[in-house]
């Protein structure tokens, strides 16, 4: 019992490795442009296949580093939907929206590359539709946008289709330049994370309620 108490501690511990480094060379270099053999070697790995024994493909290996972080981001989507019960204000929703993600790298504390892994894996079509697919697997995140939407009753579908497109570039990038912008040791226009995303819910209000011009 001892013995294979310690051998999946010891298994545990070299995924968690495993999946630290593939975060940051992701993050840094790209997803494509880094290989499991790379990623085995920046975790310590003397056997290049560790990448595959632990995880599979690299499709796998990135869902691996999305579910790492969705119970913590989660837990703060939830915690923020209960606290706005069925409020008719944009802002609230949009907040929801935006301060998970934010709120999770400043807990984390320095240094932090997820926000960067994220913009990475969405240029990617197949990588891309992993993150949508784990995203609908959250509960608050639908009712979310449900209740975004409900605010927005006089907005055209397809109006409203292409400025959650606009956000969610916003929501993703933002983040990830600030990121950047720290792991550089550059100035950043808001000194922390939550007001980073206040200046990003800002936006984002402005965004949904802007005027929708007639067409010609």
């Amino acid at each position: 019992m001892a013995a294979r108490t310690a051998r999946a501690e010891q298994v545990n511990a070299t995924r968690e490795l495993i999946l630290t480094a593939a975060e940051r060379l992701f993050a840094e270099r790209g997803v494509n442009a880094v290989s499991n053999r790379q990623v085995s070697e920046a975790a310590g790995q003397g056997n290049n296949t560790a990448v595959g024994y632990h995880f599979g493909t690299k499709a796998d290996l990135v869902r691996a580093i999305v579910r790492k972080h969705a119970t913590q981001i989660e837990e703060i989507r939830a915690r923020l939907l209960a606290g706005i019960g069925d409020s008719p204000d944009v802002r609230d929703w949009v907040d929801c929206l935006v301060r998970p993600i934010p709120q999770h790298l400043g807990a984390l504390g320095g240094p932090t590359w997820y926000a960067r892994f994220c913009a990475q894996i969405m240029t990617d079509p197949v990588l891309h539709q992993i993150v949508v697919d784990e995203s609908l697997t959250s509960p608050s995140l639908r009712k979310i946008i449900d209740g975004l939407t409900a605010c927005l009753p006089d907005l055209p579908p397809e109006v409203r289709a292409e400025r959650s497109e606009m956000a969610r570039h916003l929501i993703v990038q933002m983040p990830a330049e600030r990121e950047r912008a720290l792991a550089e040791n550059r100035p950043t226009p808001r000194a922390t994370w939550d007001d980073a995303a206040t200046g990003l819910a800002d936006a984002l209000v402005g965004l949904w309620l802007a005027p929708v011009a007639k067409r010609s």
